[in-house]
């Protein structure tokens, strides 16, 4: 298939574009670089610098089968001071792309979501079927888009697939997480080890839970690739499907350090600070659906085979 990967140039984006190329298919990176890397691009891909709002219509124009947008502005804190930058970079844009795809008869979808679409779940592990209500602007304007898709689904036959993810880590040979604003907990951690940062910070050590410190759910990187690829391949004109992601496992704040002390053999100092506010104490995919429907599974959902690729990322693009 011809598929055009919005966003290929980011983290998700770029290690489902390479996996594409590998299953032999022709792919399109599309991204303004506002978050991307150039040099994240797999060799092979046709890279084209833009707007998706802008340049997909055009784009489109040439003839694709196929659609993976993973293209988002993604920052929780700042979706709260300038909420008008996400709901037209991920809204407007979105809703720009659905018409294209429209307009030039391409009919299949993935839609990289977030379980911030659901805020505070009251259970755990979290099902698709839990009410979704975002608490902050980033995981509204997700579920907006969400639920746009299923209207088109409905309306124009649109054969879509969202996948919600809960924490992405890992990485799969060059590619690799480096945000310029890094507020995920592996990287974070790692960059302690590599003396970019003095200490680590926990978040409260009074929650409901075994040591005190939150849970997550951490999902390899490859694992979510190979879910894209599935739920490609496996789409129904006319249906929007919405599949959550995770490991099934969840592990704490406490875990997580430990197992990077481990892995890369340095101290990495933590210090407790305060609770951050609307944080749950556990939060953990069940990934029962999409084992079920698409057959996908995690391969990799050891903690320490998780952080080992990524600190392997990690000292490469720093030369140590």
């Amino acid at each position: 298939m011809k598929l055009l990967v919005t966003g290929g140039a980011g983290y998700v984006g770029s290690v489902c574009a390479a996996r594409l190329l590998e299953a032999g298919h022709e792919v399109v990176v599309l991204d303004d670089l506002s978050t991307g890397h150039a040099d994240a691009v797999p060799e092979g891909c046709r890279f084209v610098q833009g707007d998706v709002g802008d340049v997909a219509g055009p784009l489109l124009a040439e003839g694709f089968d196929g659609v993976l947008h993973f293209a988002a502005k993604s920052l929780v804190g700042e979706s709260m001071q300038d909420p008008a930058k996400y709901w037209q970079g991920n809204v407007v844009t979105s809703l720009r792309l659905l018409d294209a795809m429209h307009e030039n008869g391409v009919h299949r979808l993935v839609f990289s979501s977030t379980a911030a679409t659901y805020g505070e779940p009251e259970q755990s592990p979290v099902r698709e079927t839990a009410p979704t209500r975002p608490t902050n602007t980033y995981g509204a304007t997700k579920l907006a888009i969400d639920q746009a898709i299923t209207s088109y689904a409905a309306a124009h036959g649109l054969a879509a697939t969202s996948l919600r993810y809960f924490n992405v880590a890992g990485a799969y040979g060059r590619f690799g997480e480096r945000h310029t604003v890094e507020t995920h907990l592996i990287p974070i951690v790692l960059q302690v080890a590599l003396g970019q940062r003095e200490q680590v910070q926990i978040y409260g050590e009074d929650w409901p839970t075994e040591d005190g410190t939150c849970v997550r759910d951490y999902i390899h990187v490859l694992d979510l690739a190979e879910a894209h690829l599935l739920a490609l391949e496996t789409s129904v004109p006319g249906r929007h499907r919405i599949y959550n992601l995770g490991n099934g496992t969840g592990f704490s704040v406490r875990q997580v350090i430990e197992t990077c002390r481990a892995v890369t053999g340095h101290p990495v100092p933590a210090a407790v600070a305060p609770r951050r506010a609307g944080d749950p104490a556990v939060l953990v995919a069940s990934s029962e659906q999409v084992q079920q429907d698409l057959g996908w599974k995690p391969q990799r959902p050891d903690l320490t085979d998780i952080v080992r690729d990524a600190w392997e990322f990690t000292r490469a693009r720093q030369g140590a």
